[in-house]
């Protein structure tokens, strides 16, 4: 179970990053999608924030439980409030990966959990 773990802690991870990686270029697409989705540009920063630090939280999870669960509920509120703000606007099709991440952070919850 401890492999699985890893393994969805070091994938998601790694989306955290790259889509950090990617609101810190605002490139064209990205600052469309926001202004689509009515956030404003000065929450980027926050956003890219809150990315890293949950991904650094779920990687120094592995090490250290407690921590691990705590940024793995951060991320499932971060996604689970994307997928809101894409249905708000009815963006279904936005929806879809937000959603899927917040499937994955839950699984990181339980696996995490049952790995204690």
């Amino acid at each position: 179970m401890f492999v699985t773990l890893v393994v969805t802690t070091a994938l998601l991870s790694a989306v955290l990053l790259i889509s950090a990686g990617a609101k810190s270029l605002r490139t064209r697409h990205i600052t469309e999608q926001m202004t689509t989705l009515g956030v404003p540009m000065g929450m980027m920063t926050f956003l890219i924030a809150a990315q890293v630090a949950g991904a650094a939280g779920a990687i120094a999870g592995l090490r250290w439980a407690p921590l691990g669960i705590a940024a793995a509920i951060g991320l499932t509120l971060y996604f689970a409030g994307a997928v809101a703000f894409h249905l708000r606007v009815g963006d279904h099709k936005g929806a879809l990966p937000a959603a899927v991440l917040t499937v994955a952070s839950v699984a990181l919850i339980l696996l995490r959990a049952a790995t204690l």
